[in-house]
């Protein structure tokens, strides 16, 4: 199995290595070639995502990507960011559903920002479309307006097609959970959500086995920390999708537990924590690992066929925290038992013990 490994920024680099030794410790065979990628990449080649690293993605079975971007990079003009190294991956892979697991760990219930009994055994799944809306819809830029100063402009857009290949997606993924799909747009201001929802709804109909909703996205955003076990699947489009996943995150108790798929239409995928690169605590050794050794057993699951190995992951990652193994992020939980602070290591060899 051939990973490409994009560890990127921050603390990109220590997620990602604790990770691939966890993965080691699976008795598989892997073979592991790192490339760089955000900011590393840009230092290197003066772009965010060099051909060598797009050429390894794209001969990979799998990537395994780290996080992207530091604030000395915040003066770059848009195209030499480092965050348009995932786009441009998301675009070149054809990677268009991204999958984005909510689950509160019964360990984890007093983390959350939320009651406990409002958050326990809660298991959501977002299906957020990913390349597609209004981060890839053009035409968009900077330009003088006619009052004398700049204005600046964006433009949302979705096919039909685009669409309705995300629907089969969530409804798929609905079959084999709950059997329930909320589609969340603003279909009563944004002519790009009605078509959305025209689309949903008549795919909808020929999976008559699940039961299909609509939530405004501003509701649907207050329903999460109001009732979010009513959820069961989440279908929706890109940038509502950004911000719905992260405001999920606190419903766990931290953005350092949250992994994420992108796959593409033959469920090869990039595999990365829904956290950014955080350079405040790079190098410290308190970054939280679980996200990415979590991203890993999506990878195992979905790209590698190896759904026994993500079970014993997945199983190894809710030991060590019944064992009351702690980052700093998701340290008050249980703060005064049996929990004990640990670095970005010894987490991640918690959980290699406990395979």
């Amino acid at each position: 199995m051939n990973i490409a490994v994009l560890p990127g920024d921050g603390i990109g680099k220590e997620i990602v290595a604790e990770t691939l030794r966890v993965l080691g410790r699976l008795g598989l065979r892997f073979e592991f070639e790192e490339a760089p990628v955000g900011g590393a990449g840009y230092e290197e080649s003066g772009h965010p995502l060099p051909e060598k690293t797009l050429a390894l993605a794209q001969r990979a079975d799998a990537i395994l990507f780290g996080a992207v971007g530091a604030p000395r990079y915040d003066t770059l003009e848009s195209a030499k960011r480092p965050e348009q190294a995932i786009l441009g991956l998301r675009k070149e892979l054809g990677l268009f559903a991204n999958l984005r697991p909510v689950q509160v760990y019964a360990e984890l219930a007093d983390a959350s920002s939320l009651r406990p009994e409002v958050v326990a055994g809660l298991d959501i799944l977002i299906v957020r479309e990913l390349t597609g809306d209004i981060y890839f819809g053009q035409p968009k830029g900077i330009r003088q307006h006619d009052s004398g100063g700049r204005e600046g402009f964006d433009t949302m857009r979705y096919t039909e097609a685009e669409i309705r290949r995300i629907a089969k997606v969530g409804f798929e993924a609905a079959r084999k959970r709950g059997k329930k799909v909320c589609s969340v747009d603003k279909a009563n201001v944004l002519e790009t959500s009605r078509l959305w929802r025209e689309v949903m709804t008549a795919e909808g109909k020929k999976h008559p086995d699940v039961e299909l909703s609509h939530m405004y996205v501003d509701n649907c955003a207050m329903q999460l920390v109001r009732d979010p076990r009513q959820f069961d699947v989440i279908v929706t489009g890109n940038m509502f999708g950004d911000i719905l996943s992260d405001e999920a995150s606190m419903l766990t108790g931290s953005i350092g537990m949250l992994p994420s798929a992108s796959l593409d239409a033959n469920s090869k995928g990039l595999y990365e924590p829904i956290h950014g690169s955080a350079p405040d605590i790079a190098g410290r050794g308190v970054a939280n690992p679980l996200a990415t050794i979590l991203s890993a057993a999506l990878m195992l699951r979905h790209s590698l066929g190896q759904p026994a190995a993500a079970l014993r992951l997945e199983a190894a990652v809710k030991n060590t925290l019944r064992d009351g193994y702690r980052t700093v992020d998701i340290y008050t939980a249980g703060v005064g038992t049996k929990c004990r602070r640990v670095s970005t290591a010894e987490m991640a060899s918690a959980v290699a013990e406990r395979l």
